[in-house]
């Protein structure tokens, strides 16, 4: 779809964070920037060296072209094509003059070799005038001073000809150009490397930078963080920063008023369940004296009384969750002590199941944990009785060390716990799709989480070997 951003860089199925676009973003700008600066810089370089190479052997070849006729006509060619060109007659060669010796002795330079075309005659030590380009070999005969790019032998040389006085007669010199090409292959892997370390350095400071930028945001991240895990109290301290203050008072606006809206809901509840403490005690005692004389009830009456007592009792447990939950949220520290894990998982899984139920593997015997006696007690006896209720029974309750410090485990016969469902079934009035109806109204789980939680723990449904499900518990723990 045209305009759409590619899915590396942001929006659905994204894979950079803020950060990591910053430090993309400042890379590719260094590595734009060591681009541009290294093509500019390799264009005017390469071409001065191409060009001071070129016209250094110019001047070489005709210097030598100069021995050469001095040694052939026996006096300076005053009209050699680095000068001036004025009117000239046709010299005669001296006597006796051997041009192969001439050749042999022009002064040592770095050319590879040196061709005279003389007097319809080819002469050379080295080189094979068939190597030189034709058009080449046209331009100086005609008078033209010319050159040419050959590969030779595989060899790259640049191939030089200056004219001589007389017309027709041309000298030629190929200088190799392996240095000048040594010289620009270095220069490139140096511009390479160049805008590769420049682009990294970009990373480098993209990552510096973001840094710093987003130091606000990952503070605000972990207010938002602790906010959602239920410290209601946390708040930013960016109000006075010119930048972020209107930002941090409204997220601290709102964190207030969630805390107090929290507060006034936990205080109802509470009060709500205080004050139906009382009729729910007289209905329960009314209704456990109508059970004890259960007998003399007329049959027809006996089925609408049993419904009774399973509402009232699934009311009594309604009203007790919601004491826990409204002490939690009402900022209820509890008190910490020093507890025998073991000890009391047993007592408190055994005494819910009416049974002995509780496995303690012997290296977690001794281990000992700073805990609120009553909330993990509280743990231990909703996932019991959820098991009981909800899942066909508790299959066992496991105590082993490991994990965070200690790990229980308490597994049910129920068909197991869907994925999707996992999460939702600890939260408030969450029930998942195969927990069947029991006397639960959703808040035991929730229950649980927030009292693992206050521990520094974590909860976890996993599928028990067999099947079923399996609830395991990680608190912190330590041998005593």
């Amino acid at each position: 779809m045209p305009g759409r951003r590619p899915r590396w860089w942001g929006g659905e199925g994204l894979r950079l964070g803020l950060r990591g676009r910053v430090m993309v973003a400042y890379g590719l700008l260094a590595l734009g920037l060591s681009t541009v600066l290294a093509l500019v810089t390799w264009g005017v370089v390469s071409n001065y060296l191409t060009d001071q190479r070129e016209s250094s052997a110019i001047v070489e070849t005709q210097d030598n072209a100069a021995a050469l006729h001095y040694g052939i006509f026996g006096a300076p060619e005053p009209c050699l094509p680095a000068r001036e060109r004025v009117e000239c007659g046709s010299p005669i060669p001296q006597e006796n003059v051997s041009v192969m010796s001439l050749l042999a002795t022009l002064p040592s330079t770095d050319s590879a070799a040196a061709i005279l075309y003389f007097q319809g005659e080819w002469y050379s030590l080295t080189g094979k005038p068939s190597d030189l380009p034709p058009d080449l070999v046209a331009n100086v005969k005609a008078g033209s001073t010319d050159h040419r790019r050959i590969m030779v032998n595989g060899q790259e040389v640049l191939a030089v000809g200056v004219p001589l006085t007389r017309p027709g007669e041309a000298f030629f010199e190929w200088h190799p150009l392996a240095k000048l090409n040594s010289t620009l292959v270095t220069l490139k892997i140096t511009l390479v490397v160049a805008a590769i370390v420049t682009a990294l350095i970009g990373l480098a400071v993209g990552r510096l930078a973001s840094t710093l930028a987003l130091r606000p945001l990952a503070e605000l991240t972990r207010v938002a963080d602790a906010v959602a895990r239920g410290k209601l109290d946390a708040r930013l301290q960016a109000e006075n920063d010119r930048d972020l203050g209107g930002l941090a008072r409204s997220f601290n606006q709102t964190a207030a008023d969630l805390e107090r809206r929290v507060a006034a809901d936990a205080r109802f509840a509470g009060d709500v369940s205080h004050e139906l403490r009382t009729p729910l005690m007289t209905m329960l005692n009314s209704m456990q004296l109508i059970q004890n004389h259960r007998a003399e009830l007329p049959a027809a009456v006996r089925e609408p009384v049993e419904l009774l007592g399973y509402d009232l009792d699934r009311f009594r447990r309604l009203v007790i969750d919601l004491l826990e939950i409204s002490r939690d949220d009402g900022g209820d520290q509890g008190s910490r002590e020093i507890v025998r894990i073991a000890d009391l998982v047993r007592a408190a899984a055994d005494a819910t199941a009416g049974r002995e139920l509780t496995t303690v593997e012997p290296d977690a015997e001794g281990l000992t944990l700073q805990a609120d006696k009553r909330r993990l007690e509280r743990v231990i006896a909703n996932l019991v009785e959820n098991a009981e209720d909800h899942a066909g029974g508790c299959k066992g309750v496991g105590v082993e060390a490991g994990g965070l410090g200690v790990i229980i485990t308490v597994d049910d016969a129920g068909p197991g716990i869907a994925v999707e469902d996992r999460t939702r079934i600890f939260e408030r009035f969450g029930r998942g799709e195969t927990s069947g109806r029991g006397r639960g109204v959703g808040l035991g789980l929730a229950i649980v989480a927030r009292h693992v939680q206050w521990h520094q723990g974590t909860i976890q449904v996993v599928t028990r070997p067999g099947g079923g499900a399996r609830f395991v518990v990680e608190l912190p723990a330590k041998t005593s």
